[in-house]
Order: C-alpha cells, then structure tokens, then sequence
C-alpha cells in the first residue's frame, strides 16, 4: 500500500486580498503559516519518502512548515514548475471583484470555471492539466511504483487537474471541486495496478 498526499498552500497574501495570483511569486500570510502547521500535524505520524512542490515561494514555504511540524525535514524535495498553479496571464494581480465589474460578471466566470477556455495570456485549466499530467506520469508515478509514500504541496489548479487525472473525473465534474488550502488529501494504491483511492483527510483513516 502506498501514499500520496495532496496540500494545497496556506492562505496567500494575494487569497486574503482577493486578487488572481497565477504564477506572481506571492509568499503566504500568517493564517497560511497556522494552515501549513495545522497539516504537518494532521500528517505527522505518516511517511514519507519524497516530496515535490511548485517553483512557486507559497507551496515551498508551505512544505517546508510542514515537513518541519512532521520532524522530517530531511525528506528529499523535487521542485517544478510543472506543478505551478495555473497561469492567469492579464489577470495577474487584479482584484476579482474589479475584473468583475470590468469585464463583466459571466466573462470572469468563463475565465475561471471553464474547462478549456483560457483568460487573456493565461491558461485554461486544459492547459493546466496538459502540464501537471505529462510530469506526474513521468516522474511521481514511479516513486509510487517504487512504493514510496509522496507528499505533493501545489495549488487549486494544479491539484485540481492531479484529482481530475486521479479520480478520472470529466471536465464538468472537476469544475465543482473546490480545495481548501492547508487541508491534506490522501490517496491510498493498493495494488500494481496503481488504481488510486481518495480517502479524504489523513485523520480520517482507519
């Protein structure tokens, strides 16, 4: 049986002001720090073998907290802009609620809620997952093979296209998944045939 943990990052400062962040290099507030705890203790008696994040400073910061309330900082971590949150091009650094008014309520819906339609100079979550994916299969699915337990520490989009591939979800489905930050998710393989099995929060588990 082996592990995989999803972490979406603690509060960014860009959360609490409301703004699109995308790939902005935003560190996270000290609600996220309390998140990022609170996740390494939820975590704490588990395993694990390798760690990978975004280049991203708020999922690093937030793994680094983690793995530090877990006593396992010497936990190997594998960095990639593969798993960077999904980019929102001219978005980046607005406010939602002024974009909304700008460009109107239903556009900025479509920007973000939308399966393959992307925001001006950013990426649809299509395009999100057409990254997140190729690198999953390539480099964190042979460390499950190798039964090793991974812990992942991204962000909303790049977990939701990770849980989209995981839990072989359709493009509509995926759009009604919504991931609270600091929160861990586990999934549990137990046979060679690597078919994963959502088991919810750590704590959860019997």
């Amino acid at each position: 049986m082996t592990k995989l943990f999803l972490v979406r990052h603690g509060q960014s400062k860009w959360n609490l002001d409301n703004r699109f962040t995308g790939w902005q290099n935003v560190d996270i507030t000290a609600l996220g720090q309390l998140e990022a705890e609170q996740a390494g203790q939820i975590l704490k008696e588990e395993k694990i073998d390798e760690a990978f994040t975004s280049k991203l400073i708020r999922a690093q910061h937030t793994l680094k907290i983690i793995l530090n309330e877990m006593g396992k900082t010497d936990t190997p971590v594998i960095i990639d802009e593969a798993l960077n949150e999904r980019s929102y091009g001219d978005l980046e650094g607005l406010n939602k609620a002024e974009t909304a008014k700008k460009f109107g309520a239903e556009q900025v819906h479509i920007w973000r809620r939308s399966f393959d339609i992307a925001p001006p100079g950013g990426e649809s979550l299509k395009d999100t997952y057409n990254r997140v994916i190729p690198y999953f299969e390539h480099f964190i699915m042979p460390q499950l093979q190798a039964q090793k337990n991974v812990i992942i520490v991204a962000h909303g989009n790049s977990l939701r296209a990770l849980i989209m591939h995981l839990e072989h979800l359709s493009s509509e489905e995926i759009l009604e998944r919504e991931i609270a930050t600091g929160k861990p998710l586990t999934y549990v393989f137990f046979d060679a045939k690597m078919k994963a099995v959502k088991l919810g929060r750590v704590r959860n588990i019997l």
